[in-house]
This record gives structure tokens, C-alpha cells and sequence, in this order.
């Protein structure tokens, strides 16, 4: 008689498990990812907003096949991965896309990338003291690119003059925006903390609200309809389906002389999209689209303009946010800041508060006059007679 033999548990190989996603274009691979997964890409210089929405998809860890921080400039996007607790390696190489198939069961230690034992590329671990090292040998390359900003700068002005300056090119929406404050929502970091401190100033103004991308989704998740979105057209990391539907315009931005097929994905949904053909980033469209339509005020939720914050945006997108925010001067109001000068409108209560106070303080201003003594000496005894009589009802209701 032989007896069933139970197999031993091999023992747990040590590093961070999880499915490989993998592929070469970050926004390809953006939309693809779950809890759980090992996002594989290639990306020089990550940026902030780009690893947020890695964070939000909950990877435990990013393989890059190129350098995280090049060095050209202190890009924010490894330090935010870190910060989440989530496992960073770069400089893994190119021949990892030949040596990985997505969906594979990978893991990685000390910084080097695994499937089951078999080694598939060293890599480099990225941690907290070798990122501050990095950053600060990143700033000094600051001259350079800025000299190469104010190049782009005015090629971008020279290509989209007729969009930036007379705001040609910009579709016209059913959603009216003329004389009525406008939110633009970008997902990105601090978004929550920005829409929830504007709270008291979406519920009384009733602005237009405007989702960029996965913005309409964050705007949904809040509670709130997105009046207009915004998308780029021919990406895979588009809002929901459902979002889109309900929204009462949906622009999409396209290269221009782009064909129709630019726009087929949102068409096949049952959505006649409004096109904008231009260079500038969608959240930059969004502002001009808002400003072109003669809004009275832009607040801008997950937009941020430190010097830092604008090299960190794609390269071809910095000159786009600047001369936007130049045009838009000071239509355009961070939401961070809003709290701070608009605390909601007057209520009722407010009111009926004042009034009351106003009239104890006439009340006490007449009681020291010889005319208010009087009153009060006339008053007085018809006072006192009604509260006697009252206090014995009471009495003799009472047991």
C-alpha cells in the first residue's frame, strides 16, 4: 500500500515577486498595469506625474531599461517612487525587452532582475541616499537647459501664434463658459488635497469643470460630472468609458493633419469628439480651450509652477506650460492657494448672527440713555407681573 507523499513548499526565494508588464513605451504601458505587477519600460528621466500614476496602479516595483536621473536635470519622478515604498532598479538595458515576456514571474534582488532562477539582466537599485546624491549633481546641468528652453520657447511660440495669441484653432463647445469661473483637474500629485480644499468654492460658484485625461476620472471619483474633457488622442490611458459618456463635450488633441483614424477609439464608444490639432501638452489645451471660451476664472487642480515642477514636464511640453501661463496671467489661479482667499460665500446664519448682535448693542446703547431708563422703569413691572403669573401656572401644573 503506498501512502500519498505531500511535497514540500519550495522555499520562498528572497526579493520583491510580482508579474512582469512589459513595454518599451511608458504610456502604452501605463494603462495595462494592476496591483501587484512589476512595470519593465523605458523612460530617461522620469517625471513626477508619470510615476504617481505607477504609484496609483499599485506596482511594487519599476524596471527601467534606461537610467532613472541622466543627470541633465533634476527630474522628480524616482525620488516620488521611493518615497512610496515602491522598488526602483534602472540601467537594466535594452536586451531585457528580448529577454522578457509580459506577464512573466519575475522578481528582483539587490538589483538584479529574475525569472524564477534564471538571471535575466543586473540592474541598479536605486535608494534614498544615492537619489539625494544624484539630484544634487542633477541641478548643476540647470544652466544648459534652461539655455535650451528659451530655444524651444521660440519655436513653440513661432509654430502655435495663431492658438497662443488669438486663440484660433480652438473648437467650439456645447458646455458655455462664457463669464463663469472654470476648474481645470490634472491627475496628479496633491489632487485629492486640491479639489477637497476647493470644496466650499465648486459647491457655491457651480464652475465648468474640466477632466484632463485621468483628471476626469479623479473628478468622478470626487463626486462631481466633468462638463468637458480633455484627452490625447491615439494613447491607451484614456478616462473611463463611462466618464467620457456622461461628460457634454469631449476634446481630443491631435497632431496636426492628422487623419480621422486619430479619433476612431472614442468614436467606436458612440462619442463625437471636438479636435484641437496642436503641440502643446493637454492640460496646456485645456487652459487656452478655457480661456478661449471667456471664462471668468481658471483654477488649475494638480498644476504646480515651481522652476522644478517645469523642467520636470516632457521636454517638448515646457515651453507649451510656459507661454500658456503667460497668456493666461492672472485668469489662471493655483488651487493650492484658493483656500487662502476664498473661504465660501455669506450664509444665513452669518446674517441672522450680525443682526442679533446688532440689535443687543442698540438695545444696550438706548438702556443707558435717560429716555432708555425710562422705557425700562415703564416696562419693568408689566415684566415682572408676567413672570409671576407664569412661574405659579407652572407650579400648580406640577405635582
Amino acid at each position: 500500500m503506498k501512502f500519498a507523499v505531500r511535497s514540500r513548499p519550495a522555499p520562498s526565494l528572497p526579493g520583491v515577486h510580482g508579474p512582469a508588464r512589459v513595454h518599451r513605451r511608458t504610456a502604452s504601458l501605463l494603462g495595462r498595469l494592476h496591483a501587484g505587477d512589476i512595470a519593465v519600460l523605458d523612460h530617461v528621466d522620469m517625471d513626477r506625474d508619470t510615476a504617481q500614476t505607477l504609484i496609483d496602479a499599485g506596482v511594487v516595483a519599476v524596471v527601467n531599461a534606461s537610467p532613472m536621473i541622466s543627470g541633465r536635470y533634476p527630474n522628480l519622478g524616482p525620488e516620488r517612487l521611493v518615497e512610496a515604498g515602491v522598488l526602483v532598479v534602472d540601467n537594466a538595458g535594452p536586451e531585457i525587452f528580448d529577454r522578457l515576456k509580459d506577464g512573466t514571474d519575475i522578481r528582483i534582488d539587490a538589483g538584479v532582475v529574475y525569472a524564477g532562477d534564471a538571471l535575466v539582466s543586473p540592474a541598479r537599485e536605486l535608494t534614498a541616499d544615492g537619489l539625494r546624491s544624484e539630484m544634487g549633481q542633477a541641478r548643476s546641468g540647470l544652466t544648459a537647459q534652461l539655455e535650451s528652453f528659451t530655444h524651444n520657447t521660440t519655436e513653440f511660440l513661432r509654430r502655435e501664434q495663431d492658438l497662443l495669441l488669438h486663440g484660433r484653432g480652438v473648437p467650439k463647445t456645447a458646455t458655455d463658459m462664457a463669464g463663469r469661473p472654470v476648474v481645470v483637474v490634472v491627475r496628479s500629485h496633491g489632487w485629492e488635497d486640491e479639489l477637497r480644499g476647493i470644496k466650499p468654492f465648486v459647491r457655491e460658484k457651480r464652475p465648468v469643470l474640466i477632466g484632463v485625461d485621468r483628471g476626469a476620472d479623479a473628478l468622478a471619483s470626487a463626486g462631481h460630472r466633468p462638463d468637458v474633457v480633455v484627452v490625447t488622442g491615439g494613447t491607451e490611458d484614456q478616462p473611463s468609458a463611462s466618464v467620457l459618456r456622461r461628460a457634454k463635450d469631449v476634446v481630443v488633441l491631435v497632431e496636426r493633419g492628422a487623419p480621422r483614424s486619430a479619433t476612431e477609439q472614442l468614436e467606436r464608444l458612440g462619442i463625437r469628439p471636438l479636435r484641437i490639432e496642436t503641440t502643446a501638452t493637454t492640460e496646456d489645451a485645456a487652459l487656452l480651450l478655457a480661456s478661449a471660451r471667456e471664462a471668468s476664472l481658471i483654477v488649475g487642480v494638480g498644476m504646480h509652477a515651481t522652476l522644478d515642477e517645469f523642467l520636470d514636464r516632457r521636454r517638448a511640453g515646457l515651453a507649451s506650460t510656459f507661454l500658456t501661463r503667460l497668456r493666461l496671467g492672472p485668469d489662471l489661479v493655483d488651487a493650492a492657494a484658493l483656500p487662502r482667499l476664498y473661504d465660501g460665500a455669506v450664509r444665513p446664519r452669518h446674517l441672522l448672527g450680525a443682526v442679533v448682535a446688532g440689535v443687543l448693542a442698540v438695545g444696550a446703547a438706548i438702556s443707558v440713555t435717560p429716555v432708555g431708563q425710562q422705557w425700562v422703569d415703564e416696562v419693568s413691572p408689566s415684566v415682572s407681573s408676567t413672570t409671576s403669573e407664569l412661574i405659579d401656572n407652572v407650579r400648580g401644573i406640577l405635582p
